[in-house]
C-alpha cells in the first residue's frame, strides 16, 4: 500500500488558518479566489434553460471564447437561473464557472453527449468495465487557475439511469464524474450544492494547490460509489466546511488502484480536512485507498 501522509483538522488543532501554514513539513499555500478581467452569460451563446433543450454546445462554445482572454486577465462564465441541461464540457485556464442560487445544471442522459476518454495511467482500466470512461460532467485538463463556484448553485447527475445500468451490467463505459480535474494547479470548487451524481462527485487528480470549500453533496445513501471528494495524486489540497450523505466513501484519499498506482508512483500528500460533515452508513467518512 502507498502510504499516503494526512493531516486532518480537529477542533482546537490550529492549522490552516490563514492563507500560509506549516503541514507536514511543507509550506502549503492557498490563493484567494480571482477576479476577472471579462465575463460573459452562458445565455449569450445560445444557452436555454429549460432544463430540455441541450445546451452542450453552448457551454462549450461560451469556454472556448472566453479562453482567448487567459493570458490577459482571465474570464467568467455565468450561469443565470434556469434548469440547463447539458452534457460533459471542458474548462479552461484563469477561468471563473459561476452558478447563480437558482442556477441547475443538468446533467444529460444522452450518451452520445459524453465523450470516452482514456482510464487514468494510475488505474489502468476504467473502474466500471475493462474500457475507456466517460468524460466528468465538468473537466479540464493540464489548466491553471480553475474556479467552479456560485450562490450555492446546483450540478444535478440525474444518476439514476447510470446506476440502474450499473446494476444490471449493460454500462459500456465507466461511468462519469461531476467534477474531475487533471494534471493542473490552483483550483477552487466552493459553495456548490452536487446531487445524484452518477458515480464519485469530486475527483482532482494528479494536481497540486486544490481548495474545496462549503460543498453540499447529496446521494441516496444506496447509490453505487457516490464518493464525495476524491483528492487522487494530488499534493497540498484543503477541504473544509463540507456537507455530504453518500453512498460511499465521504473523502476517499487516492493514489490510484492497486499495482497500477503504485506503479505509477504518485501518492497523495500535504491534505488537510477540517469541518466535515458526513452521513455515508456502510462507507467511511475518511478512507485511505491505494
Amino acid at each position: 500500500m502507498l502510504l499516503l501522509p494526512l493531516l486532518v483538522a480537529l477542533p482546537g488543532l490550529n492549522v490552516v488558518e490563514s492563507r500560509k501554514t506549516l503541514a507536514v513539513e511543507h509550506y502549503v499555500e492557498y490563493c484567494a479566489v480571482s477576479c476577472r478581467a471579462y465575463s460573459a452569460s452562458v445565455t449569450e451563446f445560445g444557452a436555454v434553460g429549460d432544463g430540455q433543450t441541450s445546451n452542450m454546445r453552448a457551454f462549450q462554445t461560451a469556454v472556448d471564447h472566453l479562453s482567448q482572454y487567459s493570458s490577459n486577465g482571465g474570464s467568467q462564465l455565468y450561469v443565470p437561473p434556469g434548469r440547463w441541461l447539458t452534457g460533459s464540457f471542458n474548462l479552461t485556464s484563469h477561468f471563473t464557472l459561476f452558478l447563480h442560487k437558482d442556477a441547475v445544471i443538468l446533467a444529460s442522459q444522452d450518451e452520445s453527449e459524453w465523450p470516452v476518454i482514456e482510464p487514468l495511467p494510475s488505474y489502468g482500466r476504467g473502474r466500471d468495465t475493462q474500457g475507456g470512461r466517460y468524460s466528468s460532467l465538468i473537466f479540464g485538463t493540464n489548466l491553471t487557475d480553475i474556479v467552479v463556484t456560485g450562490d450555492n448553485g446546483t450540478l444535478d447527475g440525474q444518476g439514476e439511469v447510470w446506476w440502474q445500468k450499473f446494476h444490471k451490467g449493460e454500462l459500456s463505459y465507466t461511468r462519469p464524474y461531476l467534477i474531475e480535474i487533471m494534471h493542473s494547479d490552483d483550483i477552487q470548487i466552493s459553495n456548490l450544492t452536487l446531487v445524484n451524481s452518477p458515480s464519485w462527485n469530486v475527483h482532482p487528480v494528479y494536481s497540486s494547490n486544490i481548495v474545496v470549500r462549503g460543498i453540499t453533496i447529496l446521494a441516496p445513501v444506496n447509490s453505487p460509489n457516490t464518493d464525495g471528494i476524491n483528492p487522487d495524486s494530488c499534493t497540498n489540497t484543503r477541504i473544509e466546511d463540507c456537507y455530504i450523505v453518500s453512498g460511499d466513501d465521504c473523502v476517499a484519499v487516492k493514489s490510484g488502484w492497486d499495482e497500477y498506482g503504485i506503479a505509477y508512483g504518485m501518492p497523495t500528500k500535504q491534505l488537510v480536512v477540517k469541518r466535515l460533515t458526513c452521513i455515508s452508513p456502510t462507507s467511511a467518512v475518511i478512507a485511505l485507498e491505494d
